[in-house]
């Protein structure tokens, strides 16, 4: 007794078996993250060091230059590209495919420990971090109030980024532009030579005063208590009141006696703008793992809460950009292309085989073959992306195939007058061998994908197993599903013009006959004219190879699509002030504004 045999006469077995893959395909798919791309790695490490108050040319010649011959011994490197800013030096090391990542950055901490002696000492340490998609904002926000700048922003710094990042699937918050409050002492240098004190005497003097550590512990008979040095400032006064020196008995000289102290802004580093309004600008990084649409509803959610607590000073989060709307808008328009085309799959098979039956038993089929896709993507952990739901939009054609092949010659025996089940048993076992080449040539295809060693493999490998799972489950279905299916409500069919329907079905049926008339009057043609063919073959074929060597035909990784936005960068000389930058990037933000078409802008400089 085979498979197709036991659905037949006991399908218990059959209907317990995809109702548990119907169960994990719901849970699979309740369960799913949403994601624009598949999660891949990309052989690329990237190694920062804070160099202090150096020039550019001074960070390239001390760090950069010895780093990029450090590293140049790394095992697996492709090229090294390096940037040599104020203040701090990047080396991008590009490696080959299947280089280990975790190995590279080992052997990258080592070689760079050997040559730290060389490097100057008042660097920062280097930090090394890997390339990842997630890596990358997924959201950019605007923050306006009515408060002071230095007030907002150490509101934002202090009570709202703390209500954002204790958010779960939050990894990083990044502040940009905003005035951060800051205690300026400005000496005078005359009045330092005039008393004979250097700048280093006053600095060592402030860092003194305002110490604020333990002091250890005074212990008596009865009990033990901690001592500690306070010193903070708490008001101007204080800080201006520090002893810088004694130069002579009873002449203490103070602070204020060599310099101005006043409550300022901190030097400006960068200026965040949207719609040309200055504001704090938010750039935030989810967790690897976490599900980007749900961390955004939560985030978005704090931000209403944090506005209605904060209305009377005007606090406003306005959502400059969020990738999770294209990557549900995506979802949701894929998910609706697969409904359509289940439907005009169904509509077509009614054509052809002219039974609301057979097509009914085709919307039952297509569904479960792609819903056990989701329980394998759940338990491999993978995402619903455009990968995946293109390949369950591909898939929709190859899954048809053979529940049309099984469907078909079983409604052909139908038709010859044998009984349900016999009709049933004989057209699947009859065209099984057919439906089984079908299926496998599908999978033999895609079957070498989860072999390549390239890096678009980790892309394409989803999309190989979504279609092989479903492709393979809808072999199952066609030996089973549909077999038992046709064996409980198929139906001899015997078209007749008793109504609009039947007679538009004959009509069908006949401009079908004439087109496969005419097409075989082409193909005689075809066959009595090999040479005059062949030469147009071939002659379409070198026209292609042209079309091709001609450059006509771009090439990129993945299309860029539109989205219905751009972005692009202003790199001025490495002399340049932020305060140039800034009014060149003022008059470019206005004329683009000026354009009727353009609804936000959102821009970073510094």
């Amino acid at each position: 007794m085979n498979i197709t045999e036991i659905s037949i006469n006991r399908p218990s077995l059959i209907i317990v078996l995809f109702s548990i893959f119907a169960l994990l395909g719901i849970i699979g798919f309740k369960n799913l993250s949403y994601e624009l791309m598949p999660d891949f790695n990309q052989q690329v490490v990237v190694v920062r060091t804070g160099y202090p108050g150096a020039t550019p040319d001074e960070v390239e010649t001390s760090v950069s230059r010895k780093m990029e011959d450090a590293l140049s011994n790394l095992e697996g490197v492709d090229y090294l590209v390096s940037k040599s800013l104020p203040n701090a030096s990047v080396i991008i090391a590009n490696l080959n495919y299947g280089t280990d990542l975790d190995q590279a950055m080992q052997d990258a901490q080592r070689y760079i420990d050997n040559i730290r002696k060389d490097l100057p000492a008042d660097i920062l340490s280097p930090v090394m971090t890997k390339v990842h998609p997630n890596d990358l904002p997924i959201m950019s926000v605007s923050a306006t109030s009515n408060l002071p700048a230095p007030v907002f922003y150490q509101k934002m710094k202090d009570e709202y980024l703390p209500q954002i990042q204790q958010l779960k699937g939050v990894a990083e918050i990044t502040m940009l532009g905003g005035e951060e409050r800051e205690i300026q002492v400005k000496v005078n240098q005359e009045k330092l030579k005039y008393y004979r004190i250097s700048l280093l005497q006053v600095v060592d003097a402030v860092n003194r005063a305002g110490l604020d550590l333990p002091a250890g512990n005074v212990q008596t008979d009865t009990e033990t208590n901690s001592v500690r040095l306070v010193g903070k400032f708490n008001t101007l006064d204080q800080l201006r009141n520090v002893q810088i020196a004694m130069p002579s008995p009873n002449s203490p000289v103070y602070l204020k006696d060599v310099a101005e102290v006043v409550d300022g802004i901190r030097e400006v580093s960068s200026v965040s703008r949207f719609n040309g309004k200055n504001g704090i600008g938010l750039l935030l990084k989810k967790q690897g793992d976490a599900n980007a649409v749900n961390v955004s509803k939560a985030v978005r959610s704090v931000f209403k809460t944090i506005e209605e607590q904060n209305t009377r000073q005007g606090v406003k989060f306005t959502i400059a950009d969020d990738s999770t709307d294209n990557t549900i808008a995506a979802v949701d328009s894929v998910v609706l292309d697969l409904i359509l085309a289940v439907i005009l799959v169904s509509l077509v098979m009614l054509l052809f085989l002219h039974s609301f039956r057979n097509s009914l038993i085709v919307l039952v089929a297509i569904p479960t073959s792609l819903v056990t896709a989701f329980a394998v993507m759940w338990i491999l952990n993978y995402t619903l992306n455009l990968m995946t739901l293109l390949a369950m939009s591909l898939i929709i054609g190859i899954l048809v195939d053979d529940a049309v092949v099984v469907l078909e010659n079983i409604q052909r025996h139908l038709d010859m007058g044998k009984e349900k089940r016999k009709a049933a048993f004989d057209g699947r076992m009859e065209i099984g061998f057919s439906a089984l080449s079908i299926t496998l040539v599908d999978v033999v295809v895609f079957l070498p994908i989860l072999f390549l060693q390239v890096f678009v493999a980790d892309m394409l490998k989803q999309f190989s197993i979504v279609v092989i799972t479903s492709t393979l489950t809808s072999l199952l279905v066609g030996f089973t599903l549909t077999p038992w299916l046709a064996s409980r409500i198929g139906k001899k069919e015997d078209l007749q013009p008793v109504n609009l329907f039947n007679r538009f079905l004959i009509g069908f049926e006949n401009a079908l006959h004439r087109f496969i008339e005419w097409y075989g009057r082409q193909l005689d043609w075809v066959l009595s004219h090999k040479l005059i063919f062949s030469a147009m073959v071939l002659l379409l074929f070198a026209m292609t190879l042209g079309v091709m060597k001609q450059g006509i035909i771009g090439k990129e990784l993945i299309s860029t699509g539109d989205q219905g936005k751009f972005r692009f960068a202003l790199e001025f000389d490495k002399s340049a002030s932020l305060e140039r930058n800034d009014a060149v990037s003022k008059d470019i933000e206005a004329y683009i504004l000026a354009q009727p078409e353009v609804k936000t802008l959102f821009s970073n400089v510094g």
